[in-house]
């Protein structure tokens, strides 16, 4: 069983006919998660957002990575994606990252989708 971890789902992630359930996970959870072993499908794009996780999560001892190729993510029945979404952090243009306040006044919402 494999655990993906991104910030999206699509549909094409899934077998088709499939059922699935979704489970909402703590900062706590999700770092288990980590610890347990995630392969990230992020991509460069999601450079700033990744550094804001991590920086979140450094003290935790973990970290996640931006693979040089994302994996294709096909699930099969038992894995599962967990899905970060982030409210309260301004979008980005350029080059820019976000700063510690930014990050401190963010929320990190965990969701984890489970193919049954």
């Amino acid at each position: 069983m494999t655990t993906f971890f991104g910030f999206a789902i699509a549909d094409s992630m899934f077998p088709a006919d499939t059922i699935v359930a979704r489970q909402s996970l703590t900062l706590d959870a999700f770092v288990n998660e980590l610890r347990r072993g995630v392969t990230s499908c992020c991509n460069g794009s999601h450079g700033a957002t990744v550094t804001a996780l991590n920086s979140l999560i450094a003290e935790h001892g973990v970290t996640v990575d931006i693979p040089p190729t994302p994996p294709i993510v096909k699930l099969d029945k038992g894995d599962s994606i967990i899905v970060m979404s982030v409210r309260g952090l301004p979008r980005l243009t350029d080059n820019r990252h976000f700063t510690p306040e930014e990050i401190a006044g963010a929320t990190f919402v965990f969701g984890k989708w489970i193919v049954c």
